[in-house]
């Protein structure tokens, strides 16, 4: 199967409110371009730096996710052109992206991380730590025009257990759900980002709005 026809496979049985993600992470720019004349717009990456060599050879219409974990010192390198950064999981990392997003007078959307899988490798937010966070915004609205929260992300256990699986994504939509009232210039949840390749079918129907895929799309990583 061509990366095209995987494409428009998966986009076919989408409904209309679930927007794609291409992840094209380790994937050369000549894939991303089949990817990209068989109409896909939005590319998610995990590393920086790739993403950034990326974004400098290829059309300028993309939208560059960053879904992956994101160091503090590293958010200049993408602040001129990053649209959404899915895994913004501090209070830290937010004043970092509104710091930098300043100097290029742009409002950079973000999604917060929540930890909702059993693992404990997983990167997030616990919902203690999410309150803080919509309290800090609603107290510093004035120093924060800079970066705009549009929803929430999380990543589910790695496993066959479908239930399991199930669980985590609903309670993540719980959590959604339960800030939904919370709404001002610089935050305002429309976008829930989960599911990848191997369960964005249960994430959609636990109400999913965002879905990360990968090797559905590109075959398997190369693993470096």
């Amino acid at each position: 199967m061509s990366i095209q026809s995987n494409l428009q496979n998966i986009k076919s049985s989408l409904p209309d409110h679930v927007t794609l993600v291409a992840v094209s992470k380790t994937k050369p720019v000549a894939d991303l371009m089949e990817a990209y004349n068989a109409g896909q717009r939005i590319f998610g990456e995990n590393k920086i730096q790739e993403m950034t060599e990326k974004w400098e050879q290829m059309p300028k219409d993309i939208q560059w996710h960053m879904i992956g974990h994101v160091q503090t010192n590293k958010v200049k390198f993408m602040a001129e052109y990053v649209s959404l950064i899915h895994g913004v999981d501090s209070l830290k990392l937010l004043q970092e992206i509104n710091k930098q997003a300043q100097k290029h007078h742009r409002v950079i959307d973000c999604l917060l991380q929540m930890h909702i899988a059993e693992e404990e490798t997983k990167f997030g937010l616990d919902e203690k730590e999410l309150h803080e966070i919509f309290d800090f915004i609603q107290n510093n609205e004035g120093s924060m025009k800079n970066i705009r929260i549009l929803g929430l992300m999380g990543m589910a256990t790695f496993t066959d257990n479908q239930e399991q699986i199930r669980k985590e994504f609903t309670h993540l939509k719980s959590i959604f759900d339960t800030h939904q009232n919370l709404k001002s210039e610089i935050c305002n949840l429309q976008s829930l980002s989960m599911g990848m390749s191997g369960d964005y079918k249960v994430a959609i129907e636990c109400g999913s709005t965002m879905i990360r895929v990968g090797s559905s799309i590109f075959g398997n990583r190369n693993y470096q």
